[in-house]
């Protein structure tokens, strides 16, 4: 039987170790350059989630994990600077608190862009190929999210991270799980994602939710950020779905889409009285955490939202008028 020399380098460590070397020339105050940052903690992150063998090299590629890890911490702590200003100093009553989440659906960032409404009405052939291509590119994995996050959460909440989780795999059926839905569409229209030919803005969203999933200490962010997903997918994924239907795919394609304009209606109600509400009656001290990880997601997907308008629609589309949350600060360019 064979075995692999321990001093021989796996394909993760590798990959590790290539996205290492890559933060390490871009990632700095004065250097840093989010198109390459973000492509190289995408590599690392794909890497480092696939299951593994153990090699005789695991102590060096725990140190390149460990600095890539800090790294992203960065990144995460730049989000958590870029909202802090939107997140209330305070909520009086664990009602006021679900009250200013539930409104994130319309008033949140990103929330409303007309270039949703441009994609369903006008939108090229081709130019839906790209859109759906970056979208698949930065998919994180709503399940693994979801199993991630949910490690020595309180029984109310851990529970409905299993019933969203029983969705999210088809109810035990291959055919009727999540991502191999989107996987078909994939396959069918013939879309070839790579992190390479991803806009870094795409990257970075699927990055913000990996790290918060990963990582415990921003576990209540990671709530919130799926709790924000649940929220305002359906009226996105469903415009989403007309554009589909009205170049000709059929109804295979804009299966994934079609499910969840309809099923993230129940699973943002369930969220929020499940897993949200519960949390902060238990600890009001979660309630800014909360608050901060759905606004670092809709951030990041606001910025997603931009640089799709940016690229894909004439330089002589209209201004778009700012929402309070946008408008309360200076878009950046470092997250």
């Amino acid at each position: 039987m064979s075995r692999r020399p321990t001093g021989a380098q796996t394909p993760a460590t590798r990959a590790r170790k290539s996205a290492w070397h890559s933060r390490r020339m871009t990632f700095g105050p004065a250097l840093f350059d989010p198109d390459r940052f973000h492509r190289s903690l995408a590599q690392f992150n794909a890497a480092r989630l696939m299951p593994a063998t153990p090699s005789g090299d695991w102590r060096q590629a725990l140190r390149l994990e460990c600095a890539m890890r800090e790294s992203e911490g960065d990144f995460i702590e730049s989000l958590r600077g870029r909202v802090g200003a939107w997140v209330p100093r305070e909520f009086l009553a664990v009602d006021d608190f679900m009250a200013w989440f539930e409104a994130l659906a319309i008033e949140g960032p990103g929330q409303g862009h007309p270039f949703f409404d441009w994609l369903a009405d006008d939108a090229s052939p081709a130019q839906l190929r790209w859109f759906l291509t970056q979208e698949a590119a930065g998919e994180a994995g709503f399940e693994d999210l979801l199993a991630y996050t949910q490690v020595r959460l309180p029984t109310q909440a851990k529970l409905e991270c299993a019933r969203n989780y029983w969705d999210e795999m088809g109810h035990g059926k291959a055919a009727a799980m999540h991502g191999g839905m989107l996987e078909r569409m994939v396959q069918g229209m013939e879309l070839r994602p790579t992190i390479e030919g991803t806009v870094w803005e795409s990257l970075a969203l699927g990055n913000a939710m990996v790290a918060m999933a990963t990582t415990r200490r921003y576990a209540y962010q990671s709530i919130g950020a799926l709790g924000a997903i649940e929220l305002t997918a359906p009226g996105r994924v469903a415009k989403v779905s007309l554009a589909m239907r009205r170049v000709g795919l059929d109804s295979k394609m804009r299966a994934y889409f079609d499910l969840h304009a309809a099923l993230d209606v129940s699973h943002a109600r369930s969220w929020l009285r499940e897993v949200i509400r519960p949390l902060v009656e238990a600890d009001p001290a979660c309630a800014p955490h909360i608050a901060e990880g759905a606004l670092m997601r809709l951030y990041c997907g606001q910025r997603c939202f931009e640089r799709y308008d940016h690229d894909l629609r004439q330089p002589a589309r209209p201004a778009r008028a700012e929402n309070a949350f946008e408008a309360s600060t200076a878009t950046g360019q470092a997250c």
